[in-house]
């Protein structure tokens, strides 16, 4: 005796059609989700750079200055992505005196593809600002 069982599927055509509503949904949602994609990846610059002014102030309990090197300070950048690694900025000391220093974080990637790249810069008062918004 054989049995003849159908098994429940869905056909090429269903699938298809749920495939491209959720394509078209996505597209609609896309540029509004833009802007926040961007604020989350400066999230990553904003913690790396209070990291580098916590730890020009520690070097500067130390020796009544602040230093011009990462080495100095024992930072060390995280791999960008173009470098096979997941950071999105690069890091800079911009100067240092014994008083004051100022250091930068610039994206490598343009998160809203409008040409400008994102730029946040902190000092010795310990708040990240933003400079050049992408």
């Amino acid at each position: 005796m054989k049995l003849n069982k159908k098994i429940q599927a869905y056909n090429l055509q269903e699938i298809l059609i749920v495939l491209v509503i959720i394509g078209i949904l996505l597209l609609l949602a896309l540029p509004n989700l833009m802007p926040l994609i961007s604020k989350t990846r400066s999230i990553e610059a904003q913690t790396q750079l209070t990291h580098i002014h916590n730890s020009q102030t520690t070097y500067r309990y130390m020796y009544s200055k602040y230093s011009m090197d990462f080495n100095d300070i024992d930072f060390e950048a995280p791999t960008t992505v173009k470098e096979e690694g997941k950071a999105n900025y690069t890091y800079e000391i911009l100067n240092a005196t014994n008083n004051s220093f100022k250091a930068r974080a610039t994206a490598i990637t343009d998160f809203d593809g409008d040409g400008i790249f994102n730029v946040w810069e902190i000092d010795e008062k310990g708040s990240p600002k933003q400079t050049i918004k992408d």
